[in-house]
């Protein structure tokens, strides 16, 4: 077996070529590379004799050779190509170790030059790379590190690695080529000045039994960069197969329940929630999540951001409560045990939650997409502006804090209307009433309150956005809310706020819209 070995990144390179060696393999090598594995005391063939050729042009050409590509690209199975190879005494090659110059790495520098950056564009390591991928029959191409131990332990069990291996390893090969360059083609473009293109990548999970609606197809991807405890890594402990919207449900319902340090629980309904609450307790929070809204809550989606419990099994057995998933970061035993007795409810465990602070929101258009920050900000009381003559007390500062939260979930036009309760643990904060996807803001204040009923006297409602008029403090007021929180910006500001301090109202902007669309 020969095996060439040429690589930028030395991680664990001495150790693999030491394994390799230790199996009789021959070593080829190129500059750099040779020189660590000689020092390392091996044996090394430079390239430059395996082709009669010095390496020239500063390096640019020394594995551009037909003694390197005939080595990797000969089908041992044609005679024609064997006949070939050993006319021109061309030997082969079984094992390629290549990764490439550091292009991205040296573009991400601050101050580098343009000659810095060409530099460091790779020509020969891509070539070997894909003429190695392409005769994956035969040769098997490593550019991860990561997989030099699968490699090793294949070839020293067996004397080669299988067909199986070669083939994931071209694949692997060829995706590193494709990003590398992808990365030239984003300079040159930055370079000339020319619109920057995005390219994502996505590998299929599943086909899907339907999208939407049952006359449409829909398949699910994931993004395979991302680890994130979210709803496409959560795993599946029981049920049947997810849904196009339970998906989408879910992953609303448990994006909103990572907002919160405390223990909460959301229940999602159509993408927008209908019940919302944290407390001291897990079980606390879901009975005050799931009493905002019960008729809502029956056939929703319930997340949770602590292990579901006995106790929380037990409350929606209680209620016989019909679900469609519940999603946390862990469950009891006898929760799932009790859980699981129903046999279309999805289970699924995300692991310990995490807020994502760095992904990109991507919306469809026809013909296009929108790429946006996640809206990752949560207003604290410092960013809170008394804008009426009436202050509030620290237990309204406290229930418009968290139906801020809530509302950035709702869709738009929306307003959420909330209070602090005593619990038997503590103080549970919970939604009152939410009204979502009005054209008309009163509207939205209408349906929330509506909904709320007995619960909205005494509560504080939170807007989205800001009152172009006065009418959706009007319409809160009468339904009994003492406070507001609104960003604040229209240009009848100042109408509102005087109207607020008429109706004896405590209202505050937090300079933040959270819309929703």
């Amino acid at each position: 077996m020969r095996a060439l070995i040429s690589v930028s990144d030395k991680t664990g390179i001495v150790e693999f070529a030491t394994k390799l060696a230790s199996k009789g393999v021959e070593i080829l090598s190129t500059g750099g590379t040779a020189r660590t594995l000689r020092e390392a005391g091996l044996t090394v063939k430079d390239v430059s004799e395996a082709t009669g050729f010095p390496e020239m042009l500063d390096g640019r050409v020394k594995t551009l050779h037909p003694k390197i590509h005939g080595g990797l690209l000969a089908v041992r199975g044609n005679p024609e190509h064997m006949k070939t190879i050993q006319e021109h005494g061309i030997g082969l090659i079984d094992l390629v170790v290549v990764n490439l110059y550091p292009f991205e790495a040296t573009v991400a520098r601050d101050g580098v030059t343009e000659d810095e950056a060409i530099e460091n564009i790779d020509i020969g390591g891509p070539s070997m790379i894909r003429s190695a991928a392409k005769n994956f029959k035969s040769v098997a191409v490593v550019v991860d590190p990561r997989d030099y131990e699968t490699v090793w332990s294949e070839i020293s069990a067996n004397g080669e690695t299988t067909l199986e291996t070669r083939k994931r390893l071209a694949r692997t090969a060829f995706t590193r080529t494709y990003q590398y360059d992808e990365a030239i083609e984003h300079y040159l473009r930055t370079q000339l000045g020319e619109p920057e293109l995005l390219d994502l990548h996505y590998e299929k999970v599943m086909s899907m039994r339907y999208g939407e609606n049952p006359h449409q197809k829909a398949v699910f991807f994931r993004n395979p960069e991302n680890h994130d405890p979210n709803i496409t890594n959560a795993h599946m402990l029981h049920g049947k197969q997810l849904s196009f919207n339970n998906i989408v449900d879910g992953d609303s319902a448990l994006e909103l329940v990572k907002e919160f340090e405390r223990p909460a629980a959301a229940i999602i309904k159509h993408n927008n929630p209908c019940g919302v609450a944290t407390a001291e307790t897990i079980e606390e929070a879901l009975e005050a999540a799931f009493n905002v809204d019960s008729m809502s809550a029956f056939g929703g989606v319930l997340a949770l951001n602590q292990t579901v419990t006995r106790g929380v099994a037990a409350f929606i057995s209680e209620k016989k409560w019909f679900l469609e998933i519940i999603i946390a970061p862990a469950f009891d035993t006898d929760a799932l045990e009790q859980l699981s007795k129903k046999k279309d409810l999805r289970l699924l465990e995300t692991g310990v939650l995490e807020r994502d602070l760095h992904s990109r929101d991507i919306k469809k258009v026809a013909g296009g997409i929108l790429v946006q920050t996640k809206d990752t900000y949560i207003v604290s009381e410092g960013d809170l502006k008394v804008v009426t003559k009436k202050t509030p007390t620290a237990e309204e500062i406290r229930a418009m804090l968290f139906a801020n939260i809530v509302v950035k979930h709702v869709h738009s036009n929306a307003v959420v209307f909330a209070k602090t309760i005593q619990g038997k643990s503590g103080v549970i904060e919970v939604a009152t009433g939410i009204g979502a996807g009005q054209m008309s803001r009163v509207d939205s204040v209408f349906i929330g309150a509506t909904k709320g009923g007995a619960a909205i006297p005494g509560s504080v409602m939170a807007s989205d956005a800001f009152f172009p008029f006065s009418d959706g403090v009007e319409a809160a007021a009468k339904y009994g809310v003492t406070a507001i929180i609104q960003p604040g910006g229209s240009i009848r500001d100042d109408e509102v706020f005087k109207r607020a301090d008429e109706l004896g109202l405590s209202m505050v902007t937090s300079g933040y819209r959270f819309f929703r669309h």
